[in-house]
């Protein structure tokens, strides 16, 4: 069992992000209630996805989801929370605990650097799946993973994919519910042209890395599954011991992607995670935003032409490593 550690206040109040959702009860048709029944309060999100003045990430909450993160490394900085997932060898029972044990293999620390750098005043939270050498298994991801949705946090980091198929129904599910819940999922592309999960589902944002010398630049996939690609090769990343290394991977592009949401939800707080992924296409440095073409008028459009409308009732495999 693993001693608990109170967290840590950040030094100066932050401000509550703002959740709103459809009315209770409302499921698959809307039935005798028109617009004035469901208010919901949106953010229209930042021009050219990019939100004016400054956008640090005060008020959003980051999990990571990893390794854990070293204890005040220099730049990290405190942690408003740390977990790890613990399975008994005897019953087989999964709990998440508080804990002090930090990073177990430097993996987790990385991350959450990269996510303090782009975001310098977010709230970071670590939930430890991974063990030393990188290892771990699929239903220790599985139950951090839930655990970090369940806790609602607006932005989760997983540098982390998993090639068993036995929980991709399960990770799609939850995926669904984190899209739903309005906490986004960043999610690393595997660096190896395999099937693994969680990053293949459009609920979350998946990420691959791209060789630009630009730290601060992100590009959109036109040929998806994986969506962007942010800066993840050849990085300087903070390891453990309090020292820094430079590495590679497409763990490494995610939190910067990671960081870069939660940016945009410190200026813009009601944000949908598909608006999100909207903010982050509008600004990726290969999108050219050109002028909107005229439209035909419709006295050229014969009738006839338009058409009938119808109405059709695992192990984990940590990626820097493969």
């Amino acid at each position: 069992m693993t001693t608990t550690e109170p967290a840590q206040a950040p030094a100066e109040p932050v401000r509550t992000r703002v959740r709103t959702g459809p009315g209770q009860g409302l499921t698959w048709s809307l039935r005798g209630r028109g617009p004035d029944d469901v208010p919901v309060l949106a953010d229209a999100g930042p021009p050219l996805g990019r939100p004016a003045g400054p956008a640090t990430g005060r008020g959003v909450r980051v999990c990571v989801v990893d390794s854990g993160v070293e204890r005040d490394h220099p730049l990290v900085g405190p942690l408003a929370g740390s977990w790890v997932v613990v399975k008994d060898g005897e019953s087989g029972q999964i709990t998440v605990e508080p804990t002090t044990t930090g990073d177990t293999c430097g993996h987790g620390t990385a991350c959450a650097g990269i996510i303090r750098r782009t975001a310098p005043e977010c709230e970071i939270h670590s939930v430890r799946v991974l063990g030393e050498r990188f290892s771990g298994t699929g239903d220790i991801l599985m139950a951090g993973l839930r655990w970090a949705v369940e806790q609602r946090f607006d932005v989760v980091n997983l540098s982390l994919s998993t090639t068993r198929t036995r929980f991709a129904q399960e990770l799609h599910s939850l995926a669904d519910s984190a899209y739903f819940a309005r906490t986004v999922i960043v999610a690393s592309a595997h660096n190896t042209p395999v099937e693994s999960f969680p990053w293949r589902f459009a609920s979350v944002i998946s990420v691959g890395s791209h060789q630009e010398d630009d730290p601060e630049l992100h590009l959109y996939n036109p040929d998806p599954p994986v969506e962007f690609f942010g800066p993840g090769q050849n990085v300087t990343v903070p390891w453990l011991g309090g020292r820094t290394i430079r590495t590679t991977g497409n763990s490494f592009a995610t939190p910067y992607v990671a960081g870069l949401c939660a940016r945009v939800l410190s200026a813009h707080p009601r944000m949908t995670a598909f608006q999100l992924k909207n903010a982050l296409y509008l600004s990726a440095a290969n999108v050219r935003h050109a002028p909107r073409p005229s439209s035909t008028p419709a006295s050229s459009t014969p009738a006839s032409s338009t058409p009938a409308s119808s109405t059709p009732a695992g192990d984990t495999r940590d990626d820097s490593e493969n």
